[in-house]
């Protein structure tokens, strides 16, 4: 019985790459779990223990700058282009290092987080993209406002936020 599927399972291998590569990738698409993948900055002030949140839409709670990586775009310069659009903060992708860890995967939601940190002198007025962030405002480590569950499921592999201390939260 082994040697049987071991046959039929070299026939399927031998049958699936004399398929054109388009097809083999819309099969392996198919049947694969796919993952979003997105960039985080955690933008913190050098002078004072402070990190920069947002709130946005539907307003429930506080989130670090972070989006959706374009096509053909780099984590490193996801996390820049998306600091600058939703705070006004422009920082150049070199100034910006990887956090460790540098990616969290959300295995329920299928989707992957790159990390990025830097300093940034919090001295000019934050630009909001208004159609997607409702604020943007310099919080204290020691006293930060609610933060979205996401938001601090994340921070709390950085050691910051409310679930710092649970180590159950950092298995998950």
């Amino acid at each position: 019985m082994t040697d049987f599927r071991g046959r039929v399972r070299g026939l399927v291998y031998r049958s699936f790459y004399r398929l054109p590569g388009r097809w083999r990738r819309r099969i392996v698409r198919t049947f694969q779990p796919t993952y979003t993948i997105g960039a985080v900055a955690i933008v913190r002030d050098p002078q004072l223990a402070r990190i920069l949140l947002l709130r946005q839409p539907p307003g429930a709670g506080w989130s670090l700058p972070a989006g959706l990586m374009d096509r053909g775009e780099t984590p490193v310069q996801c996390a820049a282009r998306e600091l600058g659009e939703e705070t006004g903060v422009r920082v150049p992708p070199e100034r910006m290092r990887p956090a460790m860890p540098n990616a969290i995967v959300h295995t329920n939601g299928q989707w992957v987080d790159v990390v990025f940190e830097t300093e940034v002198e919090p001295g000019g007025k934050l630009v909001v993209d208004a159609a997607e962030v409702i604020e943007a405002a310099w919080h204290r480590l020691d006293n930060l406002p609610p933060l979205t569950v996401s938001t601090s499921k994340l921070l709390a592999h950085y050691g910051i936020g409310p679930y710092r201390d649970y180590p159950e939260v950092l298995e998950a």
